[in-house]
């Protein structure tokens, strides 16, 4: 199966304490689609598989906002990174091409921050939720149960980090 991995920049950015814009964007953005297999959900990784080739310009922008990097600000390098480490693992089933434009409408498809901004919801490190006020609409609207990860910050909060398919 694939996990389709959503972050929340401004989680990133406190955590990591790194971003490369001052302020973050505001929007769930593509952390990556993983191959994964039920006896270890975090493999495969690193698999053997095709080098990652310059994908084309008009991928590329749709990329730069759904799947940017929000902490170098490098999204060709961080787009290849992912490739290596997850995407070459799916080549039985979906060539680079097709990775990255099944990712980018999946993105389309599973509009996280619409379904929450709907909800009222914008994650915060000073407003709390409980896990089934963030769940219930994301349910609601994709018709399928998303796992929520969540980082803590210097002061033990947890901050909502990626929503997961």
């Amino acid at each position: 199966y694939f996990q389709f991995v959503q972050q929340w920049p401004p989680t990133n950015c406190i955590v990591h304490t790194k971003c490369s814009k001052p302020r973050p964007l505001q929007i769930f953005t593509i952390h990556g689609l993983w191959p994964s297999n039920y006896s270890n959900p975090t493999k495969p990784s690193n698999c053997a598989g095709s080098v990652f080739e310059r994908l084309p310009p008009e991928l590329q922008t749709k990329l730069k906002i759904s799947w940017p990097d929000v902490e170098s600000g490098n999204d060709t390098l961080f787009w290849e990174k992912e490739w290596n480490k997850h995407g070459t693992c799916s080549e039985g089933m979906l060539n680079q091409m097709q990775y990255f434009e099944r990712s980018y409408a999946m993105w389309m498809s599973y509009n996280i921050t619409e379904i929450l901004k709907n909800a009222s919801i914008v994650p915060s490190a000073t407003q709390t939720w409980k896990y089934s006020d963030i769940v219930s609409p994301i349910k609601t609207a994709t018709k399928r149960t998303p796992v929520l990860r969540c980082k803590r910050d210097k002061k033990n909060t947890q901050l909502l980090h990626e929503v997961v398919f």
